[in-house]
């Protein structure tokens, strides 16, 4: 969009990541809000303003823990904004006073926490995991244009307190549902129940929150309107807007590998469920022996132990020698170009661009029914339910024995992508909600155009 001035904020892990792309030169500036690595610089309050902070955090952590106390939760949210802004936030979070205070909330025998006897030690690992999700509250985001959180969760802090304090249009696009999966992947993170309902908790009033304040809300498919509209949304403040891509840039992959190839694109996360991938590929190649599994994606920062168990799997299996793990691809159509069928596998997906890209590509698909995936695949590709490596093996199997079926699917998807989920559609989508929220007419020059804050997701 040429024609709008971006100013990002990017909520990122230590604030050392490398840019994935050369920013154009309509992005004014780019912040880094780091929720990892060393704590912000600064003391913490002292003497009255210490106990003005703890009377006001004992209630932001009633909140989370006690569902009669909800209500505390926004205003108590933007005074720590206020004590981040001074930059005094992480060291009174650190103290040993906030650590006690959870401590003794928490074993109220009102609360549920209180049947799970949580100790100091879950006290001070729920404080310093609330610390780190609260570092985006010193973003700083200047008046005017619109706050477009770009994710749900940690990457709304932003664009919240753009709202709060300057009363900037908030809006917010949810391509996953942040907090579903939140609640997915807490249930194999190694704390206690205590630490995990208040994480949960904190998670969940900040969703209502996003909803709550919103202009509007653009989920990326039609399935995430029972979680917005659950959350507090009004249904007339939701708008679908579906990713999507430029079929140039994505043309027809071309002749498929000699081997019969299930290829598979992203990174290496729990959420995408590579066992159940790896499972249904052992069921493959047992009936179709020289049957490959090829893996393309960059393995996150803290999902090593997780690529090895699934690496771990594959020889259990019998099938390490047919599965490889093939890192970072340069041309993401390469991914696509290798396999026969592309599979996606995931246990949660807003609307992925993996699947779509792979559409366009000319390439058959073999889905799990999470999100807006079917929303997505239509009839041009096969969706199975998730975790259930039996029936992905057998969808498989169908394409990779029916070269036929393969090509009309493969062209049906293309001819889906041109139709409905095209790069031009998404973006003229948004840049005519910015119009609207910005209250500027519908067509205007370069310098007419409003300063936009991003505030951009993936962290956390």
């Amino acid at each position: 969009m040429p024609d709008v001035d971006f100013n990002i904020i990017a909520v990122t892990g230590t604030g050392q990541e490398k840019f994935a792309w050369q920013l154009p030169g309509n992005v004014e500036s780019c912040v880094c809000l780091p929720l990892w690595g060393a704590a912000p610089d600064g003391p913490a309050p002292r003497r009255r303003a210490m106990r003005q902070f703890l009377e006001g955090y004992e209630k932001f952590l009633c909140a989370l823990l006690d569902p009669d106390q909800e209500y505390h939760f926004s205003d108590e949210l933007y005074r720590l904004a206020d004590y981040a802004e001074r930059g005094t936030l992480s060291a009174a979070l650190r103290s040993e006073a906030a650590a006690r205070t959870l401590a003794r909330l928490w074993t109220d025998p009102r609360l549920p926490t209180a049947a799970a006897r949580p100790t100091l030690h879950d006290a001070l690992t729920a404080t310093d995991l609330l610390e780190h999700a609260l570092r985006p509250l010193a973003a700083r985001p200047e008046p005017g244009g619109v706050a477009h959180a770009v994710s749900g969760g940690l990457a709304t802090l932003p664009g919240l307190l753009a709202h709060h304090r300057h009363g900037t249009p908030f809006l917010l696009t949810e391509h996953g549902i942040y907090l579903r999966e939140r609640y997915l992947g807490f249930r194999k993170e190694p704390y206690r129940w205590p630490v995990r309902a208040l994480m949960l908790g904190f998670f969940r009033l900040l969703a209502q929150e996003s909803y709550r304040c919103a202009a509007l809300v653009t989920p990326g498919n039609r399935y995430n309107r029972r979680w917005e509209e659950h959350g507090g949304t009004s249904p007339d403040r939701i708008r679908t807007v579906y990713n999507g891509v430029d079929p140039a840039a994505f043309p027809f992959a071309g002749p498929e590998p000699e081997e019969p190839t299930l290829s598979w694109a992203g990174r290496v996360d729990p959420i995408k469920d590579l066992e159940t991938l790896i499972r249904a590929f052992a069921i493959v190649r047992s009936e179709m022996p020289a049957a490959r599994l090829r893996i393309f994606g960059g393995t996150p920062r803290g999902a090593e132990g997780y690529r090895k168990g699934c690496e771990a799997l594959a020889a259990e299996l019998g099938a390490a020698d047919a599965v490889t793990f093939e890192g970072r691809v340069e041309d993401i159509r390469d991914a696509y170009a290798a396999g026969n069928v592309v599979m996606l596998s995931s246990i949660s997906e807003g609307f992925p661009f993996t699947l779509i890209e792979a559409m366009s590509c000319g390439r058959a698909t073999v889905s799990t029914d999470v999100g807006g995936v079917r929303e997505a695949v239509g009839d041009s590709g096969l969706v199975v339910p998730p975790r259930d490596p039996e029936r992905m093996a057998r969808a498989a199997l169908r394409l990779l024995g029916d070269e036929e079926e393969r090509t009309k699917m493969g062209q049906a998807a293309r001819l889906r992508v041109i139709e409905q989920f095209t790069l031009r559609q998404t973006i003229t989508a948004f840049r005519d909600i910015y119009h609207e929220l910005a209250g500027t007419p519908g067509r205007f020059a370069a310098a007419e155009a409003p300063a936009m804050a991003m505030a951009a997701g993936g962290a956390g």
